[in-house]
């Protein structure tokens, strides 16, 4: 399945909340996640633009593989043309973490951030916490003209937001993923 976003930068956070009121969307709820990033030894993933995300808000767990499509750029500066994703729940964080690295998959890096989910229709509204960098919207829905139709009512151009992932958002504030082997709110480790 292909996954429709839009990120757009640097958001005032509490204009953007009264303003997601006003349009009618409903706050759903507040997320910490932690996550870890799976490659194989050989980084064969990673060279492929793909990666295996475990995912936990305390509540829910996921498995997702994704691949990001089209350009590819890791430059933080040129969008990609969407992102292939395929997601599964798991009962357990642990006992998942503990079966892929015991396949032989590696922990490329683990991370948190904070999240704030708003919802109108089908469009999803995500104010994103990451540690280090400034927030960020990313409004999701089932196509990418809902993606617009849904980022232009709430005030934004679709023109100036970006399909990236987080990995080329930080990019753009100067830090590199694969340069860490943790990055949370107490701060970041390097490989």
């Amino acid at each position: 399945m292909e996954e429709y976003e839009i990120k757009f930068l640097e958001v005032d956070v509490p204009a953007l909340e009264k303003k997601l009121l006003e349009i009618g969307a409903e706050k759903v709820g507040e997320y910490n996640y932690k996550r870890a990033i799976f490659d194989y030894p050989d980084w064969r993933l990673d060279k492929d633009h793909s990666w295996i995300r475990l995912r936990t808000d305390g509540k829910e767990t996921t498995l997702t593989y994704k691949k990001r499509l089209g350009t590819t750029s890791s430059d933080g500066q040129t969008s990609d043309e969407g992102m292939q994703e395929i997601e599964t729940g798991v009962d357990s964080y642990q006992k998942t973490y503990d079966l892929l690295t015991s396949i032989g998959l590696i922990i490329k890096r683990e991370q948190e951030n904070k999240r704030v989910r708003y919802q109108k229709g089908d469009a999803v509204f995500d104010i994103d916490f990451w540690p280090q960098i400034p927030p960020y919207l990313e409004v999701e829905s089932n196509s990418l003209e809902e993606v617009k139709t849904a980022a232009t009512e709430l005030g934004f151009d679709p023109e100036k937001g970006f399909i990236f992932s987080a990995k080329q958002v930080y990019k753009r504030y100067g830090f590199d993923e694969n340069d860490y082997s943790s990055m949370t709110f107490d701060g970041f480790v390097k490989k």
